[in-house]
């Protein structure tokens, strides 16, 4: 009895061993080179008053910005807000800045000039959004225009939330015994190649989880040169700028398994006359691009033409952020990947009901209606929304009876399964 025990032992302690060994050698095979990648980092570049037009012509030399442009996606985008709208917005660089940082145009952010006197900072920028969800999540600038950190985002400011960067690159513009000031900004230039050299060094060092890169050269040959082979050659040598930001990129995804985003815009086209000007509402001015490495972008992306407030909403979904639904409930953009309920909502007030349409995307689940008849959130506080109706997203035409909320003033969020939207009606 005892030898067959003793055998029964040997028998147990045999499989054991084996199965052991068999998590070992799976262990073993599963190599990083075969580990799916778990970390998500994104980059976005503004690269300052290129027009789509530009960017889209075959003789203006790009490789760099093309070879992204084959791995992800291209579409033209735009500025502005909407003409003679409560969202129209001039088309200068810092509101610009501070539609893509807060994913709002400048009815909310407050920003209407390169002045930036007085911000809204109730309107989240992304990085301070990335940073109260997580903030062990390590955040960069690289700029050629120190006010994008200190004036747009705020940092260090109570007001824009006491955010700090973990790597910042910028203030070299006063520092003119290094970049004497010269009349056509060569300077500027200087401080782009600067710029891009810190990107490329900090990213291949450290990799943070989200980074800003401004470059400023294009806009001071536009506005030196106008439409010209010298503006041109400014966009070109911008383009190896972004080549050389893309190979530290590039690094990481090869040597640390990290799988990285990188999307490009700019913030303002030019004027359709001389192209030396921008800030007023023309086509031109207003028609921008988006190019990204991504492979995720949605049919928004893809078959439209998205806005500057886009892409915040974009990066927040890249990166897994979640935004709260008081803030959500403000975002002008909608997220270039993922999946996509409803865009181009139209409202309009009609003595004591609201006619309401929408266009579909993706036909699954019902739309929510919500109304607030306040902006508290401007001033740092909550709106009061009641939900007003439920619908069938297919039902994309409908009339809604307001009498029980009278009103001047009008919040409405239209909530679809993927994505929120929502517009502002006034009957002043």
């Amino acid at each position: 009895m005892n030898k067959i025990l003793g055998l029964v032992i040997l028998f147990l302690v045999f499989i054991a061993g084996l199965i052991a060994l068999i998590v070992v050698i799976a262990r073993l095979g599963n190599t990083p080179d075969k580990q799916p990648l778990t970390y998500r980092k994104i980059l976005f570049v503004v690269v300052d008053g290129i027009p789509a037009d530009v960017i889209e012509d075959i003789a203006v030399e790009i490789p760099n910005m093309r070879k992204i442009q084959q791995i992800g996606g291209y579409t033209r985008a735009y500025v502005g807000g909407d003409d003679n709208n409560y969202t129209q917005t001039p088309t200068i660089s810092a509101p610009g800045y501070m539609n893509l940082l807060t994913g709002t145009w400048a009815n909310k952010h407050n920003v209407y000039d390169n002045s930036v006197n007085d911000p809204n900072y109730h309107y989240k920028n992304i990085f301070r959004a990335l940073k109260e969800s997580n903030s062990a999540k390590q955040i960069a600038i690289f700029s050629t225009w120190t006010a994008n950190r200190i004036q747009l985002i705020g940092e260090g400011l109570a007001d824009a939330g006491n955010i700090t960067f973990d790597y910042k690159f910028d203030g070299y513009e006063f520092d003119e015994i290094t970049y004497p000031h010269d009349p056509e900004a060569q300077y500027i230039f200087d401080i782009d190649q600067r710029v891009t050299n810190e990107t490329a060094t900090c990213i291949k060092t450290y990799g943070p989880d989200l980074s800003w890169v401004y470059l400023q050269f294009t806009d001071d040959a536009g506005h030196e040169f106008g439409d010209s082979e010298m503006f041109n050659q400014a966009v070109a040598n911008a383009d190896r700028q972004i080549g050389q930001i893309w190979e530290a990129i590039d690094y990481r995804m090869k040597n640390y398994k990290e799988d990285w985003s990188i999307i490009i815009t700019t913030d303002h086209g030019r004027d359709p006359i001389t192209g030396a000007d921008h800030g007023d509402q023309t086509l031109r001015e207003k028609t921008t691009w988006i190019i990204t490495n991504s492979k995720e972008m949605n049919s928004y992306f893809q078959d439209f033409q998205p806005a500057i407030v886009d892409i915040y909403p974009t990066i927040a979904k890249l990166i897994g952020l979640n935004i709260p639904v008081e803030s959500e409930r403000e975002l002008d953009g909608v997220p270039l990947t993922g999946k996509v309920s409803l865009i181009k909502p139209n409202v309009q007030l009609r003595n004591t009901s609201l006619h309401i349409n929408w266009m579909i995307l993706d036909p699954s689940g019902d739309v929510k209606i919500w109304l607030s008849t306040t902006n508290l959130f401007q001033n740092g506080m909550k709106d009061n929304y009641n939900l007003i109706e439920v619908v069938s997203i297919n039902n994309n035409v409908i009339v809604v009876d307001i009498e029980r909320y009278p009103s001047n003033f009008y919040k409405i969020i239209l909530e679809g399964q993927y994505n929120t939207i929502n517009r502002w009606v006034s009957r002043l």
